[in-house]
C-alpha cells in the first residue's frame, strides 16, 4: 500500500510538471507566447552599444504586445547578459536553447556570435538580426545567421570612395586590438587596398602606446586616418591627431559609434566621419525614426542613438516575418517567411532578403561638425 501510495504521488508529480511545461513546445511557441534568446553584452565592454539595441527591440516588442501581440501570442525575449564575454556567450545560449527559444536574435560582437555558431550550425535554429559586422557571417559557413547590416568590407568600401573624392588615397589605420576591431581590420586592409588606397601604415594602441602609435602613423604622412575602435578608444585617438597637427579626414567604422563619439569629441570631433548601417537616428524624413522617437520619449529612454534604431529595426522585420509566417507557427514556417521578404518597407527602411542571408546594405557616413552635431 505504501509503494501504491509512492508511486501516486509520483504520478501527480508527473502530470503536474507536464502540464506546466506543456504550454510551451520545444521550439519556444505556445498558444499564447512566442520565446526569442538574447545574449548580450548589458554590462561590460560593447555595453554602451548593446545596450541600445536591446532596449530599442525591447521597446517594439512591448508596443506589439500592448496591441494582443502576433496571432494572439505576445514575444517574450529573453535576455541573458553576457559581459562582452566569449566564453559567456556560449554558456548564455546553451541555457537558451535548453529552454526552448523560436530562434535566436541580436546577439551582440563578432567574436561573441563566431563562439556561439557552433551550437546551432547543424541545427534547424536561426540567430536573427546579429549585432556583428565580421564578413565571414555573410557567406556558406554561417547558413542559420541572417543578418540586418552588410558587412565591414562594405563599411570599408564606403570609406573608401569618400576618401577617393577628397584626393586622400594614403590611408594609416589605427586600430584596438579586441575581437570585433581585429574583424573590422581585416576586412578594411583588404577591402580599401583592393579598391586603390595606398595604406602606408597601420599601428594598433592601447592606453600608454597611443601617442607612440599615432607618431608612427603620422611619420608616413597620410592623407587621411581609419580609426577602429569603440567610441571612447576612437575619441582618445582623435584627440591625438589633431594634437600633433594632423587636419585631414577622420574615419570610423560602425562599432565606433558616430552619436557617442560625437558626445565625447564635442568641438574637437569636427571633420571625423562615421560610417551607420541605419538611418540617421534623429531624422524627421523617415517614419519609423519618428516611431521610435515617440515611443522612447513615452518610456523615458532619453534621445534614441543609432544602435536604439538598429535594435528597434531588428524587432520590426522580425515581426513582420511573424506575421507573414502565419498562426502554425515552426522554425520552418518562420524561415520561409523571412526567405520571402522581398523589398519590403518596414517603416521606410527597406529589407530584401531573397536569396540572400543580409537584409540591408545600407551603408551612410555621417559627419561630425564644428558644433560637436552628427551631419548626413
Amino acid at each position: 500500500m505504501k509503494t501504491f501510495h509512492t508511486l501516486g504521488r509520483a504520478l501527480i508529480v508527473a502530470a503536474l510538471l507536464l502540464a506546466s511545461t506543456s504550454g510551451r513546445t520545444q521550439d519556444g511557441v505556445s498558444k499564447t507566447g512566442i520565446v526569442l534568446g538574447q545574449s548580450l553584452a548589458l554590462t561590460g565592454p560593447g555595453s554602451a552599444l548593446a545596450q541600445p539595441f536591446y532596449q530599442g527591440a525591447k521597446l517594439y516588442f512591448d508596443s506589439v504586445n500592448a496591441a494582443g501581440g502576433i496571432h494572439g501570442r505576445k514575444i517574450e525575449l529573453v535576455t541573458l547578459d553576457d559581459q562582452g564575454n566569449p566564453a559567456n556567450t556560449v554558456a548564455a545560449t546553451k541555457k537558451l536553447l535548453e529552454q526552448g527559444v523560436l530562434s535566436l536574435f541580436g546577439f551582440y560582437g563578432s567574436p561573441q556570435v563566431t563562439a556561439a555558431y557552433p551550437l546551432i550550425k547543424d541545427s534547424d535554429v536561426l540567430l536573427f538580426a546579429p549585432m556583428a559586422a565580421a564578413d565571414e557571417f555573410r557567406g556558406a559557413l554561417y547558413g542559420n545567421v541572417y543578418s540586418l547590416r552588410p558587412g565591414y568590407s562594405e563599411e570599408a568600401a564606403a570609406i573608401t570612395r569618400h576618401a577617393a573624392t577628397l584626393g586622400a588615397r594614403k590611408l594609416a589605420i589605427l586600430h584596438a586590438s579586441d575581437g570585433e576591431s581585429m574583424a573590422a581590420l581585416d576586412s578594411a586592409q583588404r577591402t580599401m587596398t583592393s579598391m586603390g588606397a595606398n595604406l602606408i601604415a597601420t599601428a594598433p594602441f592601447a592606453g600608454a602606446s597611443l601617442a607612440g602609435s599615432v607618431s608612427k602613423a603620422l611619420a608616413a604622412a597620410p592623407e587621411s586616418v581609419l580609426v577602429i575602435s569603440d567610441s571612447q578608444g576612437a575619441a582618445a585617438v582623435v584627440r591625438e591627431l589633431r594634437a600633433k597637427g594632423f587636419r585631414g579626414p577622420i574615419y570610423g567604422f560602425s562599432n565606433t559609434g558616430e552619436s557617442l563619439l560625437a558626445e565625447q569629441l564635442g568641438k574637437a570631433g569636427a571633420g571625423v566621419v562615421v560610417a551607420r548601417v541605419v538611418p540617421k537616428s534623429d531624422s524627421s524624413k523617415v517614419p519609423l525614426v519618428r516611431e521610435l522617437q515617440a515611443e522612447a520619449a513615452a518610456a523615458k529612454l532619453g534621445k534614441p542613438n543609432v544602435y536604439m534604431l538598429e535594435g528597434y529595426i531588428a524587432a520590426r522585420v522580425y515581426a513582420e516575418a511573424l506575421r507573414r509566417a502565419g498562426k502554425d507557427l515552426t522554425r520552418a514556417k518562420l524561415q520561409k517567411a523571412i526567405d520571402t521578404l522581398d523589398d519590403v518597407s518596414v517603416g521606410g527602411f527597406r529589407v530584401h532578403f531573397i536569396d540572400d542571408h543580409v537584409g540591408s546594405r545600407l551603408v551612410e557616413l555621417g559627419l561630425i561638425d564644428s558644433q560637436g552635431r552628427v551631419r548626413e
